[in-house]
């Protein structure tokens, strides 16, 4: 099957991963050829590192607290 470039579409799915073509292929059988998938969301790498990266963030703001809180503490008793 030959396919001219003119005829490549790219088009949004719904929610459900289904795609509405229009009724000109009504009453048709349509041959449909996936090429490229594009995703708006981050995929479960990206969502790992962000973790990873948020979770070595609260540490250090932790362990910073903890010291700042310790020479508070340490001010009041004098």
């Amino acid at each position: 099957m030959k396919v001219d470039a003119d005829d490549l579409r790219t088009s949004e799915t719904d929610d459900r991963g289904r795609i509405y073509l229009g009724t000109e292929y009504a009453n048709k059988r349509v041959t449909v050829a996936v090429v490229d998938v594009e995703s708006d969301r981050p995929d479960e790498d990206e969502l790992a590192a962000a973790y990873r990266e948020a979770s070595a963030s609260a540490e250090t703001i932790t362990d910073e607290w903890d010291e700042t809180s310790d020479e508070a503490w340490n001010g009041l008793d004098k």
